[in-house]
Parts: structure tokens; sequence; C-alpha cells
């Protein structure tokens, strides 16, 4: 009976082994789906709908073959749509029953495409001469976009690879079952061995032979080569050593974790690798927000180094490319004076990282606007960053509209989360105690009269730095440091900047707005020679008139309002102020 069960358990030993291992070589599926197409068309672009890279579970991998440079960027679908605009394009299809990729040209009016490198509706972009291949994991509502070089063919030749779950979860508790029982079974056979041989009793010692005569002649005998020992117990002795080896390595198979269920502690089906991965943003009650926190980090990096490049060379064209408005204004007079007078101090450095607040707005059209704060934590000197982007067009970059510097004392109000976004006012709101197109003008009146301001009493001037470096009691000083034979006045006027408005998470708002202040020296006697000073006098080119001199001023401001309902008074957050224009009096 025991001999039994051991043949027994070899046998389904050897099952199990050659089962597990067959799930693993002969049975085993393949481990991917691949899909391409030759596209062919004259077209500049080709696009693949995150519906079509989503139409099997699992990463996507792309593969782009083209002549010359291979370029690929991925976006919400909706923007990239926005950037092809009226220009033909390859729309890329799936047919999931062959397993095919087909193409449709979709006919536009326009032959040709800008460059795309850099673009800030870009979550991600790849760049390699002929072939280029990457690995992403992206939402239904996100594209890929295919280029050359937006005025040659696309590249023709696109493949999409997905993977497939070909795991073997019972194989290795299939060979490492039958190395057990194959183990087991050994044993019961080496048992019943034992106990055969018990069972038949004592043996008779066989009777002694008589010695041979010795021999006197004695002969070195040859020597012999070595062989390996013969008979059933050798040979049981090197089946047990190879049978060992055997089973150690079939165990050893069977241990990777993909061999395994995973309740067994085996490998779970392959998820996306988090690196190129992007997050479809969440379902919001309006429109999205235009920018995730990562691709506004990336925007941010790269306005501060062409920032960076530009202010370290003074170069006005390399900032009017990613600066305008009242930002362009401080920077581009900056520039002019620092030119005339070296020692003038640059203004303060945009940080490149991190990123601690981002306000997108939300929208699915054009002009976006975004505000967020940068802060240098190496950097003490400099306070935090604000910066209000502006995006004209789909196929414009963010620009800074404006840049300015927080306040110690007050703290920004509660605003929406990043992945929600919150609203852009129109600046004639009438929604607060002041209308925010008639802030600057405002805030300009108190800083010229004082307590006697009629607008004094909407505004909270406890901890406002500005009112106290250029308010009405600095500037009655600036007055009385004049000599009697000239005379200075001061003025306001609305900046030539956009008035914008976003909602705060109290129903109130936070608001740049731009107000330019004027400075007019003239003299109060004839002949009388006035000497311009300082930035104004670098600025102007002045050294001295007998007509007088007039200096603007530009005033970036960051108020936050609160609703009208709360009692509150407007408080500025954050500022920049510079000269940024000067001349002699006609």
């Amino acid at each position: 009976m025991r001999f039994i069960v051991a043949i027994v358990s070899f046998i389904v030993a050897f099952v199990m082994i050659s089962y597990g291992i067959a799930q693993r070589t002969v049975l085993a599926e393949p481990d991917h789906v691949a899909a391409s197409t030759a596209l062919g068309t004259s077209a500049p672009v080709t696009v693949i709908d995150g519906k079509v890279l989503n139409s099997n579970p699992g990463r996507q991998k792309v593969l782009i073959t083209g002549s010359g440079t291979v370029f690929a960027a991925y976006g919400k679908t909706t923007d990239v749509l926005a950037w092809i605009g009226d220009a033909t394009y390859n729309e890329v299809r799936l047919n999931k029953k062959t397993s095919t990729l087909s193409n449709e040209v979709v006919q536009g009016t326009e032959a040709t495409v800008p460059d795309p490198h850099d673009s800030d509706l870009w979550l991600d972009e790849f760049t390699r001469d002929n072939q280029l291949t990457f690995v992403v994991n992206i939402p239904q509502d996100v594209s890929v976009i295919i280029l050359s070089d937006g005025t040659a063919p696309a590249p023709g030749q696109v493949s999409i690879t997905w993977p497939v779950d070909n795991r073997t979860p019972w194989s290795g508790p299939l060979i490492v079952g039958g190395v057990l029982l194959l183990l087991a079974g050994l044993a019961l056979y080496l048992w019943a061995l034992s106990h055969l041989r018990k069972a038949r009793g004592p043996r008779r010692r066989p009777p002694r032979m008589p010695k041979p005569p010795k021999r006197l002649k004695y002969k070195v005998p040859k020597q012999k080569s070595l062989q390996a020992p013969r008979g059933r117990r050798a040979a049981g002795r090197a089946g047990m050593v190879t049978g060992m080896v055997v089973a150690g390595a079939l165990v050893l198979t069977g241990c990777t974790a993909e061999s395994w269920p995973e309740f067994l502690g085996g490998e779970a089906a392959s998820s996306p690798s988090p690196t190129p991965s992007v997050s479809a943003p969440p379902v919001s009650t309006d429109k999205p927000p235009v920018v995730s926190t990562p691709q506004l980090e990336s925007i941010v990096s790269k306005i501060a180094l062409v920032a960076q490049q530009a202010d370290a060379e003074r170069d006005s064209d390399l900032i009017a490319e990613r600066f305008a408005g009242p930002a362009l204004d401080l920077r581009e007079a900056n520039y002019a004076i620092r030119k005339a007078d070296k020692n003038y101090k640059p203004l303060p450095a945009i940080p490149s990282s991190p990123v601690e607040v981002t306000l997108p707005q939300q929208n699915d059209k054009w002009p976006r606007t975004v505000f967020t704060v940068v802060h240098d934590p190496k950097d003490t000197e400099v306070a935090p960053t604000a910066l209000m982007l502006v995006q004209q067009s789909p196929r414009e970059n963010y620009k800074v509209v404006y840049a300015m510097q927080l306040e110690s004392g007050p703290v920004l109000p509660e605003l929406a989360a990043a992945n929600v976004g919150t609203q852009r006012l129109q600046p004639d709101i009438k929604l607060f105690a002041l209308q925010p197109d008639q802030l600057a003008l405002a805030y300009g009146d108190v800083l010229l009269n004082g307590e006697s301001s009629e607008y004094y009493k909407y505004f909270d001037l406890e901890n406002d730095s500005l009112a106290q470096s250029i308010g009405f009691d600095a500037k009655q000083k600036r007055k009385s440091s004049i000599p009697r034979i000239a005379k200075m006045t001061f003025g306001n006027l609305a900046g030539d900047g956009e008035v914008i408005p976003m909602v705060t998470n109290d129903s109130g708002a936070i608001v740049a707005t731009y107000l330019n202040e004027t400075e007019t020296v003239k003299p109060t006697e004839p002949g009388a020679l006035i000497n311009a000073e300082g930035a104004v006098k670098s600025l102007s080119r002045v050294s001295s008139t007998t007509k007088g001199t007039l200096a603007t001023y530009g005033d970036q401001l960051l108020f936050y309002v609160p609703p009208a309902s709360s009692g509150q008074k407007i408080v500025l957050i954050g500022w920049a102020s510079a000269l940024i224009a000067a001349r002699e009096l006609k």
C-alpha cells in the first residue's frame, strides 16, 4: 500500500509541476496588445484622442516614427483642439475588433501651425529625431498631439501598445506543491523499502572462503582512470542529488511574485507608472480650472528663467516674451534706468519655486487668468511674490501682468482649492462697497489727501507699508524738501492695465489693479534752474532744466475686498511701485 501511495504521489506531483511550468511557457498569453497605422498625409498635426488611448486598460506606450524632428505632447483635449485651431490635422482612430489604427483627415483652412515647443497648454512634451517612444497613462479627456515642426507633414508611423495582464498566479502554488508532493512521495517510497526489508527477518552470514596462497612476486599495478561507481545504490545517490537540484530550481521558479495569487502575497496587476501619469481634474460645478498645479509649476519655472536672463542682460525684447501690462512697464523702465546708472538696483527676481498658492480661473475659453504666490525660502530678504498671469489665446503663453511683493502684516483670504478654481469677475461688478475698477483712484486719493479723503473710511491702513512710504505724510515731507524756487505737485491717473478681480471663498475678492502717480516739479521764479536727480535724471536724460520735470510712478496694487455685507475694510495685501516714465516739461 505504501508503494501505491508513493507512486500516486509521484504521478500527481509530476502533473502539478508540468502544468505549473506550462502555464508560464507554452500556455502563457501575450503580454501586450499593439495597433499601428501609416498616416501618409500632408497634414502638419496628428491627434490621438484620449478615448482611443483608453480603448484598452493599462498604460499606453506610443511609438512615433518619421523623418527629422518628432515632437509629441499631451494636454486636455479641448486645449489641444483649441491650439490646432483651423489647421488641417489627422485624427487617429482604433478598430478594437481588428486591433488596427486608422486615420481620418479633418480639413481646415490653415496648412501650417506655429512651433509647438514649450506651449503652456501641454502637460508634458517629448522631442527626438526620427523616432520617439514614451509611456503615459492619461485620462479620456486628455489627448496626444504629434508634429514635426508645424510646417512639414506630421510623422507618418504611429503605434500604440497596451499591456495585458498575463500573470499566472497559480503556477507558483502548483510547482511548489508538486515539489513538496514529490518529496513526500520519495519519503513514502523510502519508508516502504525500509518496512519491506525489516519484514524479511535476519539473514545468515555466508561462509568464509579460504585465503589464497601468498605470491612472492609483486607487480606494481597500473594506474587506472577513475570511474563513476555503478550499481543501483550509486545511481540512487546520483538521482537523489539530481532530483534535489531540479526540485530546488523548480521551487525558485515558483517563488516569483507574479506566480502567486494576490491573497498569498503575489504581485497585483500592473499599475500605471506615477511619473508620466496625468490625473483628471475633478468635476466642478462650473467650468474646469485652466491649469493644474504641476502645469503651473512648469509655467512659473519658465517665466522665472526668462526673467532672470532678461534682468541680467537688461533685455526688453526678451522680457516682453513673458511679461505684459503693468509688470512689463516696471521692468522696461528699470532696464532703461540701469543702463544709465549701473548702481541702480534691479527689481526683485521672480522665484522659480516653490509655488505656494495656486488659484486658477474656471474657464474653457480665452483669455485665461491664474493667480499664484511664489516664495524662495532661501531668500529671506525678499517677501513672497504674488503673480497674476494671463493667457490671451491658445497659441500664446501665459504672461505676468502683475508682479507684487506681499505685505508682511495682512494675510491672504481663504481661496478655492487648486483643482476647483474660481471665477474672474467683471471690473464694474457692484457686489462690494467699491467697484473693482474704482479701487485704484480711490486708494490714490487716500494717498494724496489722507484722512480728508472721501474714500479713507473704506481702507484699512494700519499695516499698509505703501501708504506709510508714499502716503499723505510722506508727500508733505517731500514737498517741504524742495527749494523755494520750485514747486512740487502730485496727481493720480488710472493705470493702463486691466483690473482683475477673482472670487475668494467668503464671497469677497482679491483685486489686482494699476495706479499711475504723477510728480511734477516746476520753477516758481523766471529763469530758475531745476536739477533732476536719481532715477528721474537717468530716465529723462535731463540733468537740469528751466521748464521743470514730470515723473510717473507705476503702482501695482493687490487688494482684498470683503463682501459688502461683512462690514470689513479693504486691505492692501501686496504691491510694487517704481518709476516708469520721466521727461522734461514743455
